[in-house]
């Protein structure tokens, strides 16, 4: 009878071997372990710390939907490949945690809100890691060398954040990101060099922050880049040349943005008109004339054009201005409109700004966008589900509508700063006029006098 029972438990044994379960090595109470490959499956358990026991050659664990609070040398083995501990309660990681950790795949911290911050060292030496999910996890800022050695890196996940603010040469060493989720966050500014080094990227996701300025060169090192997600952002104007530096682009949305219509325009439109691939509806929400009607369906002469003295500082094709200029037009302008100062950097000055482009400044009082936010994905969900990737059809959230209230306009767009010439007949009321009006008249006829001999010598 004895023999009988060894051998029916001989055969159970047997059986959960054949299964995968690995009944030789030891595993943690409450958890499940499996070989080939050896793998620890400890999610849902409601642990507080992360168990003991979990076996030395460990190369999968899965320590999800926990309440896990700190992260600490010694938890895991460095043969691990992929761990994760999304949804849990981290609010600490050690930054030696994964140190030495050189054949680590996939990392998934996703969806601990109250982590806040990361230490600059914490993801250091691993260099075969290709996914990285940081989404929903309270983060403030990222301190510089955070990604540095992340040669291998294609997916970075830091969605659902509170960042406001991303360090130049951030991403410098992810030769390898092709996509970036930055989504739903508090971001104001895209700068020169934020975005530097990302030389294959593909997708990058911006939408839902409170972007409001974006350096003409932001893009200059996304030459692979199919996919660029800006809408419901608080952008009023975009510069078409920021955009003809992506050569391969293919879907752009730009919707729900309080774009101005006005002879700032000019250089987005001419773009928009010469792009062959998908994108959004743009939406005028002023000048009044032009509000609640798409620019790409408006004509050239429907845009407004600038005043003489305004289109002087527009010296650039499509009423573009120079760094220099655009930089005195908008402290001019921010000078004469005390009701729209930028305050703060969020860092304070210890950053130097290298583009002489005007920085706007993150609203006090964390203003929200001008737009509604879309509705975010059920549960933090780290895959993004805005992506569409058939068809060309144009892409507009539900509910995406402009709250016109408040200060989410701006007013007074193409101000001129110096005098304009009185209609012809009508004098100034200093006595200068006469003169200025006759100065200004003969430079009229120099400068056509001069172009109809240089036609003639032709």
């Amino acid at each position: 009878m004895g023999e009988v029972k060894a051998s029916g438990y001989g055969g159970v044994e047997l059986l959960l071997v054949l299964c995968g379960l690995d009944l030789s090595l030891p595993c943690p109470r409450h958890c499940i372990c499996y070989t080939s490959p050896s793998t620890v499956s400890c999610q849902a358990h409601n642990f507080h710390a992360v168990p003991e026991g979990i076996p030395a050659q460990s190369e999968r664990v899965f320590l999800q939907n926990n309440k896990i609070q700190r992260l600490l040398r010694g938890h895991f083995s460095p043969t691990t490949t992929m761990l994760w501990l999304y949804s849990n309660n981290i609010s600490y990681i050690q930054p030696s945690t994964l140190h030495g950790f050189d054949r680590l795949e996939e990392l998934d911290l996703g969806d601990n809100r109250h982590l806040q911050a990361v230490a600059s060292d914490t993801f250091q030496g691993l260099g075969r890691l290709h996914a990285l999910h940081l989404y929903h996890c309270g983060l403030i800022t990222l301190p510089p060398g955070i990604f540095a050695g992340l040669n291998s890196l294609q997916y970075l996940y830091l969605q659902d954040n509170q960042l406001e603010f991303l360090e130049d040469d951030l991403f410098i060493d992810l030769l390898n990101l092709s996509h970036l989720f930055l989504h739903g966050n508090k971001l104001w500014s895209l700068r020169q060099n934020t975005f530097r080094g990302l030389g294959v990227l593909d997708r990058l996701l911006l939408h839902q922050n409170r972007i409001q300025w974006v350096d003409r060169q932001a893009f200059h090192d996304l030459r692979r880049l199919t996919t660029l997600y800006l809408f419901n952002n608080s952008l009023t104007e975009l510069s078409g040349s920021s955009l003809t530096l992506l050569p391969a682009l293919e879907y752009l949305r730009l919707n729900d943005n309080p774009w101005e219509c006005d002879c700032k325009a000019l250089s987005l439109w001419d773009w928009l008109r010469r792009f062959r691939g998908s994108t959004s509806t743009l939406m005028c929400v002023s000048p009044p004339e032009l509000a609640e009607k798409d620019l790409k369906t408006l004509k050239k002469e429907d845009l407004p054009s600038c005043l003489p003295a305004e289109g002087h500082a527009h010296g650039a094709p499509g009423g573009e201005m120079e760094h220099g200029d655009s930089l005195n037009h908008l402290n001019r302008h921010r000078n004469h409109h005390t009701h729209h100062q930028r305050p703060y950097l969020p860092h304070g000055d210890q950053y130097s700004l290298p583009s002489p482009s005007p920085l706007p400044r993150p609203p006090k009082g964390g203003r929200r966008n001008c737009t509604r936010r879309g509705r975010k994905a059920k549960g933090g969900l780290n895959e993004v589900q805005v992506l569409r990737e058939g068809g060309e059809k144009d892409y507009t959230p539900d509910g995406g509508k402009y709250d016109l209230s408040g200060t989410a306009r701006r007013k007074n767009k193409c101000i001129p700063r110096t005098s304009v010439g009185p209609p012809s007949g009508v004098q100034r009321a200093n006595n200068n006029g006469g003169s200025h009006f006759a100065d200004y008249t003969f430079s009229l006829l120099t400068a056509l006098l001069l172009s109809l001999i240089s036609v003639i010598l032709r």
